[in-house]
């Protein structure tokens, strides 16, 4: 009720002219749709209890402009809402509206501060070993045909399939020994040949190959087996570890194909990263509250260092770019701390990590410091005075510059000091290091990072943590809802936007910002 009397209608029945038309009056406003959905993730509620609350509520009805005796929807329609907005790639659409009002009254801006930071999304599929993954994957691609083209199906499937894969995975106990295991693997996995050879004949029509789920059992038949045919006989094998897509392209579920695998210091999951970035002023200063500004979903094998550019994008087409921006570790690096201020006049401050490497030995070893890089010569100097042999310019695993200087074997090996050096024992030293402008860049930034000044401008970023907390707890951002990454990100806009309304109206009502909890013991005095 407040938020109505604060901003007035938020949505217009015209800003969703792309998606549902302008022929005649629609049935049920998509303005109201809109706020509906925002107000089903501020309170975490789901279709049918937010149709309810609309049917139900006074205040839901005060905020949706509706007479007392409105029967308002029923649930699915808010299904049929959020899939016109995904036809016609209108995710982004409900925020940057809200945003646009919010401008009008000074409450965002551009210039300033912001902070991003993000965590990790599970997705809506339960998590499978490796051989519940394919049984269930065959499974469901029989599961799809079934439902189109059920003739076909029955005169082309080996019956045995419908006592085998008629039910799910889940529902019978799965072989111990691990030979019977690999025994069980090998069926499905003939099984599933069979099936994709049955489908891809010449015979059968085009439209059962344009069927999602055969798709997916392609796919993850070639990351998962190896097929080999010699003197007639078919031999099918797990692949083996070494042999396996990396997790950025291999299928983690045959339901949603867009979740990924990912581990982040020691927590494993499958699904996906929310990127939340919010303005950071003081709010004494700025008269204005901490509001999501922008968010962004990404596949969980995505390197944070990835995304800032399209943070900074997003920003910059709602003219909401910050005048500097507070990262972590994960997203900062040395390109980005030279090019951000160029391409987009923000000045990134964030930490960048030691350039202690994993070679040098604990304790006494020599880092990178210990060694001199002549960059016109293409040569670096170890603390014993012999010079590199190879220099190597190329990419690193995330596709950015950087330069792998090596010393020669025989160089190494005679050095008394080498076990200070290396660990290695067939090889020379190896040095990673960027180019020398971003090198030059990452040694500045290594030495302010641990002024006192720095790590007072730096501790503003803390509190993006409690805006990711809010998230996970008010609006259940840490499970989609979901499949599909595009589904999920609309999730995920929503849930901003609902964030940003229920901090405005903590903001009227002059609600503090809750302070850093700490433990009693934490507050101890000890010299008391």
């Amino acid at each position: 009720m407040r938020i109505r009397d604060s901003l007035g209608p938020l949505f217009a029945d015209e800003d969703f002219t792309e998606a549902f038309g302008v022929r005649g009056r629609p049935g049920i406003s998509p303005g109201r749709l809109a706020l509906v959905s925002i107000l089903q993730f501020a309170e975490n509620l789901t279709d049918r209890q937010a149709a309810h609350a609309v049917r139900a509520r006074i205040d839901v009805k005060y905020l949706l402009g509706l007479e007392l005796t409105d029967p308002g929807f029923d649930h699915t329609v808010l299904t049929g809402f959020r899939g016109q907005l995904l036809a016609h790639g209108l995710e982004e659409k409900i925020l940057n509206l809200l945003l646009e009002r919010l401008a009008e009254k000074n409450l965002v801006a551009s210039g300033g501060r912001q902070r991003t930071d993000s965590t990790h999304v599970l997705a809506a599929v339960r998590s499978l070993n490796r051989l519940e993954f394919v049984g269930e994957t065959l499974r469901a691609a029989l599961e799809a045909l079934t439902a189109a083209a059920p003739d076909w199906l029955r005169a082309s499937m080996d019956p045995a399939w419908q006592e085998r894969y008629g039910a799910g995975v889940d529902a019978y106990r799965l072989p111990a020994d691990e030979q019977e295991r690999r025994e069980l693997a090998r069926q499905i996995a003939t099984d599933g040949y069979s099936l994709l050879e049955a489908v891809f004949a010449p015979e059968t029509s085009a439209r059962l190959r344009q069927v999602p789920a055969l798709t997916v059992l392609r796919t993850v038949w070639v990351q998962q087996f190896t097929r080999t045919i010699a003197d007639g006989e078919e031999e099918v094998a797990w692949r083996g570890k070494d042999d396996l897509p990396p997790s950025r392209v291999l299928i983690a579920s045959p339901y949603d194909p867009d979740a990924r695998y990912a581990k982040k210091r020691g927590s494993a999951w499958v699904g996906y990263k929310i990127h939340v970035s919010e303005g950071c002023d003081d709010p004494e200063e700025a008269k204005r509250p901490h509001l999501t500004t922008h968010v962004v979903t990404t596949e969980a094998t995505v390197n944070d260092a990835m995304v800032v550019e399209e943070v900074h994008d997003g920003l910059a087409g709602k003219d909401l770019l910050p005048a500097k921006h507070l990262l972590d570790a994960g997203y900062t690096s040395a390109e980005l701390l030279l090019t951000a201020p160029v391409s987009h006049g923000v000045a990134v401050t964030g930490p960048v990590r030691s350039n202690t490497t994993r070679q040098a030995a604990p304790g006494g070893g020599f880092g990178k410091r210990a060694f001199t890089i002549n960059w016109s010569a293409k040569q670096a100097t170890c603390p014993t005075g012999a010079s590199s042999r190879y220099w190597t310019e190329g990419l690193d695993n995330n596709g950015r510059d950087a330069i792998r200087i090596r010393f020669a074997t025989t160089t190494c090996a005679p050095c008394p000091v080498r076990d200070q050096c290396t660990r290695s024992t067939q090889y020379g030293r190896q040095l990673t290091v960027r180019p020398q402008d971003q090198d030059a860049m990452l040694e500045r930034v290594r030495a302010e990072q641990s002024t006192d000044e720095w790590k007072q401008r730096y501790a503003a970023r803390a509190g993006v943590e409690g805006t990711i907390h809010q998230a996970v707890a008010t609006a259940g951002v840490r499970r989609t809802r979901y499949i599909g990454l595009a589904k999920t990100h609309l999730a995920h806009v929503l849930t901003a936007t609902a964030i940003s309304l229920i901090r405005l109206d903590a903001w009227w009502n002059d609600t503090p910002l809750a302070r850093t909890r700490t433990s009693r013991l934490a507050r101890l005095d000890l010299a008391a």
